[in-house]
C-alpha cells in the first residue's frame, strides 16, 4: 500500500461538476478531517479568490475553508514575487489574479510592466491583446496561469484561458512561463504550502491530461478518478497521449475513500 501521507486534490470533475457535487465528495473531506489528513484542493481557475473556492464548497456541502484552497492565480503571484519581491505587473484577467498579485505585495502597472500575467478573462478584447503585445515585446515576461484551452459553461465548452493565451503567444511570439496543471510548479507551490515531500504526497484527480500529468511531473503518487472527463473508454488514448500511468484508478469517491483510509491503517 502507498505510504502517502498528504494529498492534493482537484476540484471540476472531482469535487463537484458545476454546482453539483460529485457523491461522496463530503464524506471524503469529512474522513481526512477526521483522520488529520493533510491536503489541499488545488484548482487551475484562476478567476476565484481561494474565499470564493470555499464558499461555493460550503454551499454544496463540503467542509472548506479559504486556507485549504490553491489557486493558479495566487501560485503564479507568489512565484513571481520569489523571483522579484515587489515587481510591477500586468494582469489580463479577472478579480481573482488581481487580488492574488496584490496579496502577494506586487504592484499593479500597466505602464511599464516587468511581468505580464495572464489568466481567464471573460471581458478580454482586441485592445487587451494588443497591449500585451506591446508589453511583451518591451521586455515583460510573461506568465500564463493554466493552459486550459477550454472550459465548461451553462451553455456549454467555453474557450479558457490558454485559447487567450494561443492568441498572445501569436501576437508577440513569445511562449509563457505556465503555472497551473499540467506544469509542475502549481504542485510544489501546494506542496511546499503543506510541508510535505513529492514522495508522501498523492494527487487526486479526473483528468490524465491536468491533474495526473502534473502529479506525475511534479513525482506526486497519482490517483485517477472516474467521476469526470477521463472514463474507461478514453483512459488508453490519453495513457499513450500523456506517456503517464496513473498509480492508482478508482470509479468514484468512495473508492479513494477507501484507499486513502487503507493507506493511513498500513502506515501505522
Amino acid at each position: 500500500m502507498p505510504k502517502w501521507k498528504a494529498y492534493l486534490i482537484d476540484l471540476d470533475g472531482t469535487m463537484y461538476h458545476g454546482n453539483r457535487m460529485i457523491p461522496g465528495a463530503d464524506q471524503l473531506i469529512n474522513a481526512m478531517k477526521c483522520s488529520q489528513i493533510p491536503y489541499l484542493f488545488v484548482t487551475n481557475n484562476s478567476s476565484r479568490t481561494p474565499s470564493d473556492v470555499a464558499e461555493h464548497l460550503q454551499q454544496m456541502g463540503i467542509p472548506a475553508q479559504a486556507e485549504d484552497v490553491c489557486t493558479s492565480a495566487v501560485a503564479a503571484a507568489e512565484y513571481i514575487a520569489s523571483l522579484q519581491p515587489g515587481a510591477k505587473v500586468a494582469p489580463i484577467g479577472e478579480y481573482g489574479l488581481t487580488e492574488a498579485l496584490k496579496q502577494a505585495g506586487l504592484t499593479i502597472d500597466t505602464d511599464e510592466p516587468e511581468y505580464v500575467v495572464q489568466g481567464i478573462d471573460r471581458g478580454f478584447t482586441y485592445d487587451k491583446l494588443a497591449q500585451a503585445a506591446r508589453w511583451i515585446a518591451s521586455g515583460a515576461r510573461y506568465i500564463l496561469t493554466n493552459p486550459d484551452l477550454q472550459l465548461p459553461g451553462q451553455e456549454g465548452i467555453m474557450p479558457g484561458a490558454g485559447t487567450i493565451s494561443a492568441a498572445i503567444v501569436a501576437a508577440s511570439s513569445v511562449e509563457p512561463v505556465i503555472i497551473g496543471k499540467p506544469s509542475n510548479i502549481l504542485m510544489k507551490h501546494a506542496m511546499e504550502r503543506l510541508g510535505v515531500r513529492p514522495d508522501a504526497t498523492a494527487v487526486i484527480g479526473d483528468n490524465m491530461l491536468t491533474d495526473i500529468s502534473a502529479g506525475a511531473h511534479a513525482g506526486c503518487g497519482t490517483i485517477l478518478t472516474l467521476t469526470g472527463v477521463t472514463n474507461r473508454t478514453n483512459l488508453p488514448g490519453l495513457m499513450e497521449k500523456t506517456g503517464v500511468t496513473p498509480d492508482t484508478i478508482c470509479e468514484d469517491l468512495t473508492e479513494v475513500q477507501s484507499l486513502i483510509v487503507n493507506s493511513l491503517e498500513s502506515a501505522t
